[in-house]
């Protein structure tokens, strides 16, 4: 039996009241495989999380993603065996260790074009922008994007990748400082949300014309004015809610505001098959080895450091993705 390292939660609040805890790991049941990981992924739902914004039920883990190498394997299990590099992003919250249990239908083998650290950073935002670029709206050559966040984790991904595929990307941040950051990943144009007019100046960048498709991840600070950059029988994508809960929409409201489609998808429910899982995991990583996808590590911390990266999170004093490495 080997042991595990991992961080717990008992209570919300401050990065502070994450521990860590020393634990024996059992052996891999039924269909799961002993993971040795590599790299952890961060992601603002796990600050989200620990804040008690997103309860959980306690004591548990934190984290989605995370990359590493193949220890053992449990009965039943076929398609992996000792020395696969694999990588998942929906195995439950607990990625905040050195090793775990995992079931087998969650992993995916990560390919020798792609490192574990790349892997344990994108999967869960790239495979997020996977299914809004494919699947949410199959995005064309020569559509009109309007991208929130254009500076996040995400929003750089769905800049760049939508880029490649041929859109027009108009962004936003609300930062001016990220405004290059935007521009670099691809948009068109930047646009300042802390402009009360904001979608005023987005339609002076585009010269009148209107967005295919509006990804918003902010919710309650943009949704309704993201209805009125939608061109007539356009989709708004409400995936996130950076800023809180997107208010209420009266059905009516979309019919005035031009037929609009408007749709509340998450990453979880597009890829629950294991088959799909793997298949859309193919299609990022494929999109990784032609460049369309990118990541910038900005910083690592060790296991032992995971207070120090959540407060630099929080102070948003780190540009690029956070790793943690066992």
């Amino acid at each position: 039996m080997s042991t595990q390292r991992r961080v717990v939660l008992t209570e919300f609040g401050p990065p502070q009241v994450m521990t860590l805890a020393s634990d024996p790991l059992p052996a891999p049941g039924t269909g799961e495989v002993c993971l040795r990981q590599t790299a952890i992924g961060f992601n603002f739902i796990d600050i989200y999380q620990r804040r008690g914004v997103y309860p959980l039920e306690r004591p548990t883990g934190l984290g989605f993603e995370a990359a590493g190498v193949v220890e053992a394997v449990g009965p039943g299990v076929a398609e992996f065996e000792p020395g696969d590099r694999v990588a998942y992003m929906n195995a439950g919250v607990g990625a905040y260790a050195d090793r775990r249990n995992v079931p087998a239908a969650k992993l995916v083998r990560i390919p020798e074009s792609v490192t574990d650290e790349a892997a344990a950073a994108l999967l869960f935002k790239g495979m997020t922008a996977q299914y809004l670029l494919r699947k949410t709206h199959a995005v064309q050559p020569g559509d009109l994007l309007l991208v929130h966040s254009a500076a996040g984790g995400v929003g750089q991904i769905l800049t760049r990748w939508a880029t490649a595929l041929g859109a027009r990307v108009v962004g936003t941040t609300g930062s001016p400082g990220k405004r290059d950051a935007g521009l670099a990943a691809g948009c068109a144009a930047v646009i300042d949300l802390n402009d009360p007019d904001w979608p005023k100046a987005f339609l002076e960048a585009t010269g009148g014309a209107k967005a295919r498709v509006v990804y918003d991840a902010v919710g309650k600070d943009t949704l309704l004015k993201s209805l009125d950059c939608a061109a007539p029988f356009g989709l708004v994508v409400s995936y996130g809610a950076a800023s809180g809960p997107s208010p209420a929409i009266d059905p009516e409201l979309l019919n005035k505001k031009g037929c609009l489609f408007l749709t509340r998808p998450s990453v979880f429910p597009h890829n629950a098959d294991p088959a799909t899982f793997r298949a859309n995991a193919a299609d990022l990583f494929d999109a990784i080895g032609r460049g369309h996808v990118a990541v910038e590590i900005g910083a690592r911390f060790s296991l032992d450091q995971v207070v120090q990266a959540h407060e630099a999170a929080e102070a948003r004093a780190v540009t690029g993705a956070i790793v943690l490495v066992p």
